[in-house]
């Protein structure tokens, strides 16, 4: 029986763009993202190193490019996050039945773009719906490492075959599901959130 469910972020509650910032980064010279940059982004995403940092250290492969220019291009993945999926997940946490929790890699800038997007009022709605609110470079660990799921599993002291983990990439859900936990690989597009339950 499901006691506990997790929620990834990113394209399962808020609909990205993921080749946008791609895309927005040609025409400063991005062409491809090579190990250096892939190593960046990562360390990022666990909070090794500070917004400020970050964007100095891209700014060293792209010097052509501005700070607001690549702070909007970083954030162009973001795009809305559907009402009905955030009243979904309230709706959830209404019947009680489920420990809930989102576990999202993600950094300080999405963030902190998500809230204005949002507003805050909306934000505490969604972040209220949670027991537990995991964020990758608050954690200084991400996903798929093994390690972040060992820690939620044993920090809330849940079992994972009580447990049901929801991600659109298959990487996260193939490294939980050799812990044992249930998991849900959303196809993007073609699945809903807020058809969970027909899961559980």
């Amino acid at each position: 029986m499901i006691k506990n469910i997790i929620l990834d972020f990113g394209d399962v509650l808020i609909n990205l763009d993921k080749p946008a910032t791609a895309k927005a980064m040609v025409q400063h010279g991005f062409t491809e993202i090579t190990p250096d940059l892939e190593r960046l982004f990562q360390i990022y995403e666990k909070g090794k190193i500070g917004s400020q940092d970050f964007l100095d250290e891209v700014s060293r492969h792209f010097p052509k490019v501005d700070g607001e220019d690549l702070i909007q291009a970083w954030n162009s993945i973001l795009l809305d996050f559907p009402e009905e999926r955030l009243q979904f997940i309230e709706q959830l946490a209404q019947e009680n039945r489920y420990k809930l929790l989102l576990l999202s890699n993600t950094n300080d800038l999405h963030m902190e773009c998500v809230k204005e997007q949002m507003g805050m009022e909306r934000f505490n709605r969604f972040k209220n719906v949670f027991d537990v609110f995991y964020l990758s470079y608050e954690m200084g660990m991400r996903k798929p490492d093994s390690e972040i799921f060992e820690f939620v599993l044993k920090e809330n002291k849940l079992n994972a075959h009580e447990t049901i983990f929801v991600d659109d990439v298959p990487e996260n859900t193939d490294s939980a599901a050799r812990l044992g936990i249930n998991v849900w690989n959303l196809i993007v597009g073609k699945e809903d959130v807020t058809q969970l339950k027909s899961k559980l």
